[in-house]
């Protein structure tokens, strides 16, 4: 007796090679990742590996999108492969798509500073840049006014701490927060300011953005100033400004700029009340 074969639809060839290129987008994204912080190329080739693994995560998400429509209409095979495609692709552009909607927003500024007239100077930092790199020469009142506009609270640290205790807690929150540190001018007397340069990374590629604190004795306390700067872009979605706003905060509280409270109120002794005589010792009446 002959056995019938139920005739199955062949696999959807879009879908398949949607989740072919989602899935050859992860290993470029790392290798993205792991050139920029190696530090061995220019960010030009890390950031056109990058970019390329996102061309591939979003051409996957369109491929499966597209297979979509045929498995519907022909009930073909692949509808996993055309799921694990998107959702791979959707994880890769979940972060750009974030940050576009943030670059939309904010102003195109890579350098933040609590004093735009008298900003921080970079000594050592100027050494370190490529000709690529962005300049260390602030870019003046057009970006001061931008600052202004989008990140009105970024101010300078006036605190009643001494120079030397301001310098002690800028140096460790950056200790903490394990940036390079690159050139120290600790507080001496008869200077006027003293510095601290710094290296911080970007969490995920790990671009390197360059902070300076200059703190200057005002009477008994002192001003601590803050820049951050992207050395490479024109646009840094935020982050200097919120680097310039913790900094400020961590060495606020490091340095006790806290208001003192209240003097305490004395301890009121309170008074024993005097013991009854006993009938022993009462005085005899006659």
């Amino acid at each position: 007796m002959p056995v019938r074969r139920i005739a199955v639809e062949p696999a959807s060839r879009l879908a398949i090679w949607a989740r072919r290129l989602a899935a050859f987008s992860l290993p470029v994204v790392a290798l993205a990742i792991v050139i920029e912080r190696a530090g061995v190329l220019e960010i030009i080739p890390g950031l056109a590996t990058f970019a390329a693994a996102l061309a591939m995560a979003l051409i996957a998400v369109l491929l499966a999108l597209a297979s979509l429509v045929g498995i519907w209409q022909h009930g073909k095979e692949g509808l996993g492969a055309a799921m694990t495609a998107i959702a791979i692709g959707i994880a890769m552009l979940a972060y750009p798509s974030y940050l576009a909607v943030k670059a939309y927003r904010l102003p195109m500024i890579a350098d933040i500073t609590t004093d735009p007239i008298d900003p921080p100077r970079f000594d050592t930092v100027g050494r370190l840049r490529t000709r690529l790199a962005n300049s260390v020469v602030y870019a003046g009142l057009y970006a001061a006014e931008q600052q202004k506009s989008a990140y009105p609270d970024i101010a300078p640290l006036d605190t009643d701490a001494s120079a030397q205790s301001a310098y002690d807690a800028a140096m460790t929150v950056i200790a903490k927060r394990r940036w390079q540190v690159i050139n120290t001018r600790p507080p001496q007397p008869g200077r006027r300011e003293a510095y601290i340069e710094a290296v911080a990374r970007t969490p995920i590629m790990g671009f390197r953005d360059d902070i300076v604190v200059r703190i200057r004795p005002v009477g008994q306390g002192a001003r601590v100033d803050v820049r951050s700067a992207s050395r490479y872009g024109h646009h840094d979605f935020g982050t200097n400004a919120a680097r310039v706003r913790v900094l400020i905060n961590d060495i606020d509280d490091l340095a006790g700029n806290e208001k003192p409270e209240g003097p305490a109120r004395p301890v009121q002794k309170v008074k024993q009340p005097q013991a009854k005589p006993t009938q022993a010792n009462q005085p005899k009446t006659r």
